[in-house]
């Protein structure tokens, strides 16, 4: 890593460079927004989708100096730093996706820079750890975080979608990726935290069936799911670092079975990549499922299957 960019916090290791996309750039020449890039999964597929050759955009709201989410390190500006570290194309820009005049300067910008073109668009905005209330019926929960949940984490994915695509649509082809948690119709235990991740998944439907709609059958919409994920959150509420996240195992119930970010933003990679993705359009699709169809494996050659631990429990 050069000297002008800060050492990458923790989870945010790049995929190893004998993955073969990294190898033969599938996506050079391509455009990518990542709308919440600044950790986790998000940062995972801004620097696995540069990696594959495309130019990203990675956007967030926390910035040096003004973190926005409680108590969390990360910034955009690393994302990119990293991105540009192991030798892909990046800009990052502070945007609040909640806020339409911001996504609407966004899209013009990238559209004056780009020529008009976006290929792939990643919503994967969240913001809702400190929200979230586990172990409460919905009539005792505070409406006032429920509300805030539904406008950072699926208003926002609205409002993205509503200026961005419409740079795909007039090229009539590209890649809407809307992150959730879980593939199945199972109540997700904390009832905004449900609304937000299955509501995600019906804006991949719907746009989905918008895009039949229109006649344009170059424009996909997929909602993926990683499984058990060691974001960075997630290893320090079990108070260890990707190195020795082994170390945690017995402390939760099938970490052993958790995965890197890098897992599911591979399977992004390959989406994009794929010229029958379309198939898919419509569907929500697990990290473990796309590992099967595309052939690639976690950072540490093992193949996690969240989905199989899910069907046991």
């Amino acid at each position: 890593m050069n000297r002008r960019s800060r050492s990458p916090p923790r989870v945010s290791l790049p995929p190893d460079q004998g993955w073969s996309p990294a190898r033969t750039k599938p996506l050079r020449g391509r455009v990518a927004l990542v709308a919440g890039a600044t950790r986790g999964a998000g940062r995972a597929i801004a620097v696995s989708l540069a990696l594959a050759g495309a130019k990203v955009y990675a956007t967030g709201r926390s910035v040096r100096g003004a973190p926005a989410t409680p108590g969390r390190p990360e910034t955009i500006e690393e994302t990119a730093e990293m991105i540009r570290a192991f030798g892909g194309s990046a800009v990052a820009l502070r945007v609040d996706h909640t806020v339409p005049e911001e996504v609407r300067r966004l899209a013009a910008r990238i559209r004056r820079a780009e020529d008009g073109r976006l290929d792939v668009l990643v919503n994967d905005i969240w913001g809702g750890e400190e929200l979230t209330e586990w172990g409460r019926p919905p009539w005792a929960m505070s409406w006032e975080r429920g509300r805030t949940m539904l406008e950072r984490a699926v208003f926002s994915h609205i409002i993205t979608s509503r200026f961005l695509v419409p740079l795909l649509v007039a090229r009539r082809r590209g890649l809407v990726v809307e992150v959730t948690d879980g593939a199945h119709a199972e109540y997700r235990g904390s009832f905004y935290y449900d609304l937000v991740k299955s509501t995600v998944i019906r804006l991949a439907v719907a746009y989905a069936a918008e895009f039949e709609e229109a006649g344009l059958p170059g424009l996909s919409a997929i909602a993926v799911t990683p499984g058990f994920l060691r974001s960075e959150f997630m290893l320090d509420q079990f108070g260890v670092r990707e190195e020795n996240w082994r170390d945690a195992i017995g402390k939760a119930h099938h970490f052993e079975a958790s995965e890197t970010p890098y897992y599911l933003a591979r399977g992004v990679v390959a989406l994009a990549s794929d010229r029958r993705a379309h198939a898919k359009s419509g569907r929500v699709i697990g990290s473990w499922t796309l590992a099967r169809e595309y052939g690639f494996t976690d950072r540490d050659g093992s193949r996690p299957n969240w989905g199989a631990v899910f069907a046991r429990k």
